[in-house]
């Protein structure tokens, strides 16, 4: 019993590690688009989650296994079009798209209100829809 616990815990830190290593390519990429201030649609969470399933670092850094349980299931079907992303109070998202969601969402946060002498200056737009 005590194996298999041990492979538990084992199991459980090399998903955590892979979640997190997921999560920083995903917010490097969507970072791009932040910089640019180029809205999250929802052509551009599947061209985000695209890049960052195919980077090869990530492959080589977690076995195939591993690398599959971050796949979207082929039954998620999501828009593929220049429409805002918005997936309501849905808290049921795949890892990439809620990564990107999540780096979108705090850079909206942090940004200057409109109002201020920065934000005035820099034309600080809404970069993601809306």
């Amino acid at each position: 019993m005590n194996k298999l616990n041990n492979e538990q815990h084992l199991a459980a830190l090399r998903f955590k590690s892979a979640a997190r290593d997921l999560e920083h390519i995903v917010r490097h990429i969507a970072g791009r688009y932040i910089v640019q201030q180029v809205p999250l649609t929802w052509r551009l969470l599947h061209a985000i989650e695209a890049e960052a399933l195919a980077d090869l670092g990530f492959a080589s850094r977690h076995d195939p296994l591993m690398l599959g349980l971050f796949q979207r299931p082929d039954d998620f079907h999501f828009p593929e079009t220049d429409d805002p992303v918005d997936f309501g109070q849905s808290n049921a998202l795949p890892a990439v798209f809620a990564f990107a969601v999540a780096a979108y969402d705090e850079a909206r946060k942090s940004k200057p209100k409109i109002g201020s002498q920065r934000a005035i200056t820099k034309g600080v737009g809404r970069a993601w829809g809306g």
